[in-house]
């Protein structure tokens, strides 16, 4: 990871002893075809400038120390958009990762990847798992690609997968509650998200996450995503500081278990 600048390395100390740094942190990267547009350029235009976002943002949380991100890159409905569109996305996604994989690998950076991704084109598919190998057994932090991904379709499988086991008896009904289900989950391997990013100013989360968003800290950015970087990501962690988190119970009970 590179040497943060000294502009940079001052804020982050602020935001380190000011409060908690998110563990887990989720984008939803909207806005790269109306930012394409603004600029009277073509969308794909503005999918290859949303990339230098993510390596900002990725360099950034590094740097922070926030141990999980996951961008959410393509949404199974994304899929429904015109096939030269999804095809000029495949071949983006390609070149990405050919381009970044060594440079995650460099700054100790674990890739993984959650979706239906057996719907990725071969080519896609092969390039994602190489790099997924590649990258392995890095420690720094976890970049998780939400790809062919959606909530509903996520929660559906995981009942598919919970009701094959319960019918091969590898689990009874009786022990099934919300952390033996969220197991089932494509991330099951990975905390909750505390904070959930927005960008292009819209207020939904678009079938992202939907079991795991449950408790997150919803950010909502107005800029689109290629004009992202890491001030932006700094003024959302200091939202994020500023909020208590309270899980269902109340602000006595919060400061009963923190005393």
């Amino acid at each position: 990871m590179k040497i943060p600048t000294s502009r940079d390395k001052k804020v982050q100390d602020e935001l380190k002893s000011s409060g908690e740094i998110p563990k887990h942190i989720a984008i939803i990267m909207d806005g790269n075809g109306r930012w394409a547009k603004m600029h009277r350029k073509s969308r794909i235009f503005g999918h290859r400038e949303g990339v230098k976002s993510v390596r900002d943002t990725v360099e950034a949380c590094g740097q922070l120390g926030v141990k999980y991100l996951t961008l959410y890159t393509f949404s199974t409905e994304n899929w429904r958009r015109p096939q030269s569109e999804v095809t000029i996305l495949m071949k983006l996604l390609i070149k990405a990762l050919k381009d970044e994989t060594d440079r995650l690998h460099e700054n100790n950076v674990k890739l993984t990847a959650s979706g239906d991704l057996f719907k990725l084109p071969d080519a896609v598919y092969k390039e994602l798992m190489e790099a997924v190998h590649k990258t392995k057994d890095n420690s720094l932090m976890v970049l998780n690609l939400a790809l062919s991904y959606s909530g509903r379709w996520d929660i559906v499988n995981a009942a598919k997968n919970l009701i094959r086991d319960v019918k091969s008896k590898k689990i009874t009904e009786n022990e099934i509650d919300e952390k033996i289900f969220a197991q089932y989950l494509v991330t099951g391997n990975i905390p909750d998200p505390d904070l959930l990013i927005r960008t292009g100013g819209e207020f939904r989360i678009s079938n992202f996450l939907l079991w795991q968003a449950a408790y997150s800290e919803i950010y909502i950015e107005n800029i689109y995503w290629p004009d992202f970087r890491r001030e932006h990501l700094y003024k959302a962690i200091r939202d994020f500081q500023n909020r208590e988190r309270r899980f269902g119970m109340t602000s006595e009970q919060i400061k009963k278990t923190k005393s």
